[in-house]
């Protein structure tokens, strides 16, 4: 019976002919999943690893026996060997094993001459000088999106005439005929109805603002989801659930490579001046493991090495967010809780580095000019109460609910489009959408803003210089202490902010179930933070009022006399942001510590703990998956969570192959199969690797061997070795016997055999095998009996009986 179950079917194979692994670049190899279009063929802005592994040492197996070196390792090292195809899951054993090698070879060199010394201490620097290079490039373009952004925003409502490349807050900074009133309107910063027909006011010039902002918003989208169907397909979407994925193993080339990078950073500039319902701090995770991954080219421990390189690459995953945020600490902790699948102590500082880096780089661009890290910085002063922790855990079931609801309904939404014509229409579906969005928010003052714009509103704590709606209470200016205001009535500018914000919470919560997903840059934290910020803030209003009409009540008479400053309704609106953003991620400690480092308050954790708790406690008891871990379960990728137990009492017998009544376990001898015979099997399988048996009917086990080295072996000899033929014997025996004359040369293959590969028992319970394969990171095990080999369990049979225990979709795992 046939062993692999490989989803991705290395067609093509011929004789003597290595190009079988270079597929077409035509539309045909091109399969179009949800947030990407999955491009089978070899990408050049990323080179395949198979290309420069010139140099390394081939390796031995991945078992602990792995140290013995008893394998014939070749004078020089075919390059190809060891190296993995595109879509298939890397080996950890064997790339930590050959690090380890590469490490003691450079250790034990140094110690013959001054210039190998020097290669060393190179060699344990280089890491360090890769993450300073990884934060100076992350907060770079991180600074270049933001000004960008902002500029393109303010773009669909107007332009500077003093200077077209400022936005309205830079444009009348130096303005010097603004008032306090009306700080944002300065005779150098022109609406478009004021350029088109020389009016500012009246319904027709209403008409055309709403025109232009509704073109402008058409033309960044078209030109941003044209870019990503055109150059970079991988650039849609928030790119966390595919660099989970990558993280834990798997390789998709292209992902991370130089086109994605630049269309990625081109079009989420776009995507968020278009106004639609998503944000750039998911994404710019993708941009920063984008930065590692070509920079990781410029290192060899880290080009050659696919284990190391995603070292790297949770570091940069914590440069992605430190920048994205303005929260250095909070992005190592995000990398550590969601994104990492090897995350060693090295890594920890190594992150830790590279997102302060990338946190000092922003800072010195200062692209708000705020001298902050993000636009929504607020500071709170006023305590909050114990009693204010129910309306807290109100706002964290409110976020656990929304959380469970937007997964449910944006996964049914993403499966529809891959399932049906939809997926075949992106553009129309982005033009549909945006024009939607934008018809429907440029009425309402509260979403035609930016949304970080409008998070920055509902954090801001209410003083007397705030000109804002929301801060439009009835006699304002009598303060009992300091610069805070007390509390007080709510006036007519209130009432109305908050219908207004009623209608956006509508809006947000719909529209973001549709946009999240499409093909473009998009993501998830800023528009769930806005849900959250609304609904916090129109609870924190109430709060306030009922405070000061009934502070009389037993709730409030303890704490809260009249004309204090008891409630602050911008302190409900992070706590709600903190809670919907956890019940739609899951995230819990680095949530809360990205949200403090946001506030610069270290007293209000308790609040955002206790909300983000109770978010997820309600969210996992709705669903327990997050909305990254189900869009890669709905992308079929082969991601095995290392959060949830197996708790099913099946065995190694029940999910290994082959079954009973099937074919019998394809298998290669270890000195009685030609060349001939092997490319037979080769051509007439698409398994990723075969055991090694001494004969077929002892199916005593050998080793292991993967199908591309034997490929790349068998092609090598035939072109460097001669009399290779057909008919040459094969051995993975450590010595060849004679060979009689006038007979072909053997070819001897036992430097690519790995000679400890894991084996269990058929009696070996399931739940040991999936914490072997979470634990070291396998690509498969063999099964035997008394020490004759039975069949292999692959990552892709754990991931299928895992699924069928749940009740799902086996046949959803696409990938091997």
């Amino acid at each position: 019976m046939a062993m692999w179950q490989g989803a991705m079917d290395n067609r093509g194979f011929q004789q003597g002919s290595f190009s079988s692994f270079q597929s077409s670049s035509s539309d045909e190899d091109l399969m179009d999943i949800p947030e990407t279009a999955m491009d089978f063929s070899m990408r050049d802005d990323v080179p395949p690893l198979d290309r420069e592994i010139e140099g390394e040492k081939s390796y031995n197996g991945g078992g602990i026996a792995s140290s013995n070196r008893i394998m014939d390792f070749l004078e020089e090292p075919i390059p190809g060997v060891g190296t993995y195809d595109d879509f298939n899951t890397i080996d950890w054993v064997r790339e930590k094993s050959r690090d380890r090698d590469r490490h003691r070879e450079i250790t034990n060199k140094s110690k013959e001459s001054t210039w190998a010394l020097i290669h060393s201490v190179s060699d344990a620097f280089s890491g360090w000088l890769l993450m300073l290079l990884i934060g100076l490039l992350s907060g770079s373009l991180a600074g270049l999106i933001d000004i960008s952004a902002h500029w393109m925003t303010d773009l669909k409502e107007g332009i500077c005439t003093e200077g077209f490349w400022f936005n309205h807050e830079h444009c009348c900074w130096n303005s010097q005929q603004v008032t306090f009133e009306d700080r944002d309107k300065c005779p150098e910063w022109n609406s478009w109805s004021q350029l088109i027909i020389s009016m500012d006011e009246g319904a027709f010039a209403y008409i055309v603002n709403y025109f232009m902002y509704v073109l402008w918003a058409l033309l960044f989208a078209f030109l941003a989801v044209s870019l990503v169907k055109v150059f970079a397909p991988y650039a849609c979407g928030s790119g966390i659930p595919e660099i989970k994925t990558i993280l834990s193993g798997f390789i998709i080339r292209g992902y991370l490579g130089k086109w994605t990078l630049v269309i990625k950073t081109i079009t989420l500039v776009l995507a968020v001046s278009s106004g639609l319902s998503l944000g750039k701090e998911g994404p710019l995770v993708h941009v920063a493991c984008c930065c590692g991954n070509i920079l990781c080219h410029c290192f060899n421990k880290y080009r050659k090495n696919e284990a190391k390189r995603r070292e790297v690459l949770s570091a940069a995953a914590a440069a992605g967010v430190s920048v994205a945020f303005g929260a250095p600490i909070g992005g190592v902790l995000f990398s550590l809780e969601e994104v990492s699948y090897y995350f060693p102590l090295k890594t920890l500082w190594r992150s830790f580095f590279a997102a302060l880096v990338a946190a000092f780089t922003l800072r010195s661009i200062n692209p708000f000019g705020n001298s902050r890290l993000v636009l929504f910085y607020v500071e709170f002063h006023t305590p909050w109460h114990l009693f204010e922790l129910v309306p807290f855990i109100l706002l964290g079931i409110f976020g656990g609910l929304w959380g469970a609801l937007f997964i449910r309904t944006n996964i049914a939404w993403c499966r529809k489009r891959k399932t049906t014509q939809l997926g075949k229409y992106p553009v129309i579906e982005v033009l549909i959408v945006t024009a939607i969005t934008a018809i429907l928010a440029f009425p309402n003052e509260y979403t035609r803003m930016s949304t970080s714009e409008l998070i920055s509103e509902l954090f801001n704590d209410c003083g007397l210089l705030d000109s804002s709606k929301l801060c439009d209470y009835e006699n304002r200016f009598n303060t009992s202490k300091g610069g805070d205001l007390p509390d007080r009535p709510a006036g007519a500018g209130v009432y109305s902010a908050m219908w207004q914000l009623a209608l956006a919470l509508i809006l947000k919560i719909v529209i973001t179930i549709f946009t999240f997903g499409m093909k473009i840059p998009s993501g998830l934290f800023i528009p769930s933070m806005a849900v959250g910020a609304i609904a916090g803030r129109l609870l924190g209003v109430g709060m306030e009022q009922l405070a000061y009409y009934h502070h009389d009540w037993a709730i409030f008479n303890s704490w809260c006399s009249q004309g204090a400053d008891c409630i602050t309704p911008g302190l409900y609106a992070m706590v709600g942001a903190a809670a919907c953003l956890g019940g739609v991620t899951r995230m819990t400690v680095s949530l809360v510590v990205i949200m403090f480092e946001l506030t610069g308050g270290l007293e209000y954790i308790v609040p955002l703990m206790a909300a983000a708790m109770t978010s997820k406690w309600v969210a996992d008891a709705l669903g327990r998956e997050g909305i990254y871990d189900a869009h890669i379960r709905l992308n079929g990728y082969p991601f095995l969570e290392a959060k949830e137990e197996f708790a099913h009492k099946t065995l190694a017998m029940d999910v290994m192959k082959p079954r009973r009544n099937d074919p019998l376990l394809t298998v290669l001898t270890q000195d009685s199969m030609t060349v001939e015979d092997v490319e037979t099997i080769i051509s007439e399988t698409t398994y990723s690797g075969f055991p090694v048996v001494v004969s077929r009917e002892s199916q005593r086990l050998v080793g292991f061997v993967l199908r591309r080295d034997l490929i790349i072996s068998i092609e090598n000899a035939r072109k460097k070795q001669d009399g290779v033929v057909s008919t040459s014997i094969i051995y993975f025996t450590e010595h060849s016997p004679p060979v009689p004359p006038y007979t072909p040369p053997t070819l001897k293959l036992r430097n690519i055999l790995d000679l400890s590969p894991f084996t269990v028992t058929d009696l070996t319970p399931m739940e040991i095998v999936v914490d072997i394969f979470r634990k070291l990171g396998l690509r498969q095990c063999l099964v035997t009996h008394n020490g004759r080999l039975l069949g292999i369990i692959t990552k892709k049979d754990v991931l299928k009986h895992i699924a069928q225990m749940a009740n799902q979709d086996p046949d959803s795992i696409l990938f091997n």
